[in-house]
This record gives C-alpha cells, sequence and structure tokens, in this order.
C-alpha cells in the first residue's frame, strides 16, 4: 500500500488552495471575526461548487474521490483557516441525511456528546446538527433537522477562537437515529478533523520559517540561530509525522484486504487496526497543531502575542478541533488497548 502523495493529489491541493486564497483569504475570513456567522452563505456555497463536500460521493452526486483525497483537501481548509461546521457537514452529506449539504446549500454541525455542558457551534447557521454519544465508534448518531433554536440557547461571549461562534443548551431533543452510520461516521469524521490540524501545523511551521528567514537581529536573520533552527526542524518533524499518519490511515480505511492482512498478523479484528490508525493519526495531528503554533510563537518572540498576527487563531482553533472525536487522553488510553 502506497499512501505517499501523487501528483494528482498535489494538483488537487493547488487547486483548492487557489480556490480558497481567491475566495476566502486571510482578511476576508478575519472580517467575521466575533459574529454570529463565522462564514457568509455565498462563501459556503463556493466550497460547495468546488466540490468540498461531495468529495467521496459517487459521480454524478460527487467527485467519485476517495477518503485520501479529502484529507488533502481539509489539511488545505485547515491551513486556511476556513471556518464552519466542515466535518459535520462532510459526514451529513456522505450520509444523505441532509437535502443541500453536498451542494453547500445547508450547513450541518457535529456535537460529539460526553460529561460537561452541551456546547454547540455555528448554531446559528445551521440547518441540521450531527450528535455521536461520547466517543463510541459503536453507538449510533443522531440527526436534529431542523436543529435547536439559536434564539433559546445562551451564546457563549467569548469562545476560545472567534471564527467559532459557541452555544450553550441545557439540553439536547432526541433526533432520528442515523442507522448504520456510527463507525463510519467517526473514522471519517476523526481523519477529517485530524487533516485540518495537520493543515494548521504546517500552516504555523511556514510562518515561522518565513519569518525566521525576514527578522534581522546581530546582523543576521533570527533564522541563523542554532536555537531557532532547533525549533523549526522539530515543527517540520511533527507535521511531517502527523501528515504521514493521517494519510496511512485514510489509505487503510480503504483498503479493507489490508487492514485484514495486518490484523490477522497483529491478531485482532481489520476494524481494529483501522481504529487504531485513525486514532493515532488523530492524537499525533492534534499534537502537532498545538505544539507548533506554541512554536510558532516563540519564534516570533513578541509580535506572536499580537491580535494581528494569526498564528493566536491556528492555536485556538487547534485547542477547539482537539476536543472533537476524542481528547488527547481519551486516544491515548484506547491506541494502549492495542499495544
Amino acid at each position: 500500500m502506497d499512501f505517499r502523495i501523487g501528483d494528482d493529489e498535489r494538483e488537487l491541493a493547488d487547486g483548492v488552495r487557489a480556490m480558497v486564497a481567491g475566495r476566502l483569504p486571510l482578511e476576508h475570513v478575519r472580517a467575521a471575526e466575533g459574529a454570529e456567522r463565522a462564514i457568509a452563505a455565498d462563501d459556503w456555497a463556493a466550497l460547495g461548487e468546488t466540490g468540498v463536500f461531495a468529495l467521496t460521493l459517487p459521480e454524478p452526486a460527487g467527485t467519485g474521490l476517495g477518503l485520501a483525497d479529502a484529507v488533502v483537501v481539509f489539511e488545505e481548509l485547515g491551513r486556511a483557516l476556513v471556518p464552519g461546521p466542515l466535518v459535520g457537514t462532510f459526514l451529513a452529506a456522505n450520509a444523505g441525511v441532509v437535502e443541500g449539504a453536498a451542494e453547500g446549500r445547508a450547513q450541518v454541525g457535529l456535537f460529539c456528546g460526553g460529561p460537561g455542558p452541551i456546547l454547540v457551534e455555528h448554531l446559528a447557521s445551521l440547518d441540521g446538527l450531527l450528535v455521536l454519544p461520547a466517543y463510541d465508534r459503536g453507538s449510533t448518531p443522531r440527526l436534529l433537522a431542523p436543529p435547536p433554536d439559536a434564539a433559546g440557547a445562551t451564546r457563549v461571549g467569548a469562545p476560545l477562537d472567534p471564527l467559532t461562534p459557541l452555544w450553550h443548551l441545557e439540553s439536547l431533543p432526541a433526533g432520528e437515529p442515523v442507522a448504520d452510520a456510527g463507525a463510519r461516521m467517526m473514522r471519517d469524521g476523526s481523519l477529517l478533523t485530524a487533516a485540518l490540524q495537520v493543515g494548521h501545523a504546517v500552516e504555523v511551521l511556514d510562518l515561522a520559517v518565513a519569518y525566521a528567514k525576514e527578522r534581522h537581529q546581530f546582523g543576521q536573520p533570527i533564522g541563523a540561530f542554532q536555537a531557532v533552527k532547533h525549533i523549526c526542524a522539530d515543527m517540520l518533524v511533527r507535521a511531517e509525522v502527523a501528515r504521514a499518519g493521517v494519510q496511512a490511515a485514510a489509505c487503510l480505511a480503504e483498503a479493507p484486504d489490508v487492514a485484514a492482512s495486518e490484523a490477522e498478523a497483529a491478531g485482532c479484528t481489520a476494524a481494529d487496526m483501522v481504529d487504531r490508525a485513525v486514532m493515532g493519526a488523530k492524537l499525533l495531528a492534534d499534537e502537532a497543531a498545538l505544539a507548533n503554533a506554541r512554536a510558532a510563537i516563540q519564534v516570533h518572540g513578541g509580535m506572536g502575542f499580537t491580535w494581528e498576527v494569526p498564528l493566536h487563531l491556528h492555536l485556538k482553533r487547534a485547542r477547539v478541533l482537539a476536543t472533537s472525536f476524542g481528547t488527547g487522553a481519551e486516544l491515548a488510553a484506547a491506541v494502549s488497548v492495542f499495544a
């Protein structure tokens, strides 16, 4: 099984990057900071027209690509800080449970349940809400369509990520079960969230390297200093290891014969083998995104702590994504079972 990026995947990434740069440049995205709708309907429709939410649907409804291609696309979305319920809409589109999700005419949120308060992202923009009870791959997802009314919920005044508006609800209605989709939604949602995290890890690395080249001190770029070189080298290693883990897990999920062969050698089931790869990839990606964002802020020095430099947005979004589909402690405990 070859999980290396080829020319087709590079062209796909370049195309998505060009679309996002033209339609959703950073200054356009940041104009919605603090708003209750993080992305305009026409911008969301542009993502749908590009095929972001229908990547793995068969033609003519979708583009007929695989999960390995989807993680390449979502990495680019993470790099560009594209806001909105990207993963939930993708899952709803591929399950065919919300009309218009695949085309970008609907936004579908995602709530991974568990202990603690009920916090729902982007509630004012949603046409549906997928509920996955806690971190349980055997659970049955529920669909709330329409979702709870934002007017009846309490909006969080200062969410961690200013581009991820948040509402607190006292309870959620029962909703309709989405049959035979629990394991797939957990798998795909985990991988796409991990791909977003890889995008954050790679982008902050690029920002740090660019700054280290242009910022001069003692008559030379700070990138010439060994301490800064080591920080950037560590960032590169974390990003590449996470990227390889995510791409390998996506390829394994699409190759049941390979998963079965590896499972036989490991003495477990093929589903367990895929679960281990996916959870490990998510764990690596979360760690890379968070550690790289902190390191990039360190490379920038005092500039790294300012609101104008977007590093804090990558760090905050990475922290938000790290709470979906299992926290670091939950993922590490789950992966350890397979050791």
